[in-house]
């Protein structure tokens, strides 16, 4: 990539400087979410089931439910709002005129897509801390699997956007790809209990269920062979992406 950090973090100020002016707004229903279903889930559900993967229901929740808002956080900035700026705004069409090149817009918007990432699944992981559902030192290490998440979805989000034909569909991409990752990533349940065979297999392609298990694996202070897999499937899968939305983003802005 021809990339400036100057002008890469230019781009991500312009963001924050955006985002400052509305943040309350774009906050609370990303950031509450979660805290909903962890509610409703935890109290009601949690009720009749009195302990899953060795932990109460509401514990067994929270390391999935950081990763959501997470994903969510990132998902949004890089669809809708991308999309905005590139068709109906214009403004990336302006900025390459400048010494900004569509290198630096791209990465620009994932590192400001990572830093609402962090916002959402950090500002979530607090609130667990403060209803008591951290159980160690050691799921602070969940706090680095917070970008990890953003950084995937930033990168999936943002190359789906830069062959989405029209804002409309996007209801496709969160209903029919973030709504299935949501209910099948053993976030609710381990899949690994539920399901067998090819399923299993097919479960293991969902993109959220690595961050997932990596953020239950930092509650439970615990580091396998299955960790380094998680990891590494999230950055091979975010860099080959972000190289494939990178020639795309080139062809877009010249055109």
């Amino acid at each position: 990539m021809s990339l400036s950090a100057r002008h890469t973090l230019s781009v991500w100020r312009r963001n924050a400087s955006l985002y400052r002016r509305t943040w309350k707004v774009n906050l609370l229903p990303n950031f509450f979410e979660p805290v909903f279903y962890l509610t409703a889930i935890g109290i009601g559900v949690g009720a009749y089931i009195t302990e899953m993967g060795g932990v109460s229901y509401v514990e067994f929740l929270v390391p999935g439910l950081i990763c959501v808002s997470a994903m969510h956080g990132a998902s949004f900035e890089v669809t809708y709002n991308v999309y905005v700026r590139l068709m109906y705004e214009k403004s990336y069409s302006v900025i390459v005129t400048t010494p900004v090149s569509p290198d630096d817009i791209l990465i620009g918007e994932v590192l400001w897509a990572i830093t609402r990432a962090s916002i959402y699944g950090g500002g979530f992981f607090i609130v667990a801390g403060v209803f008591g559902l951290i159980p160690g030192v050691s799921a602070l290490l969940a706090v680095l699997v917070i970008p990890l998440t953003g950084l995937m979805f930033a990168s999936i989000g943002i190359a789906v956007t830069l062959r989405m034909p029209r804002i409309e569909l996007f209801s496709f991409y969160f209903t029919l790809f973030l709504t299935p990752l949501f209910l099948f990533s053993s976030i609710f349940f381990p899949i690994d209990e539920r399901l067998s065979g090819v399923w299993l297999n097919v479960a293991e392609v969902l993109p959220l269920l690595h961050p997932v298990r990596l953020t239950r694996a930092a509650f439970a202070g615990e580091a396998t062979m299955t960790s380094v897999w998680d990891a590494s499937y999230i950055i091979v899968l975010s860099l080959g992406l972000l190289f494939w939305a990178k020639g795309t983003m080139r062809k877009r802005l010249s055109s």
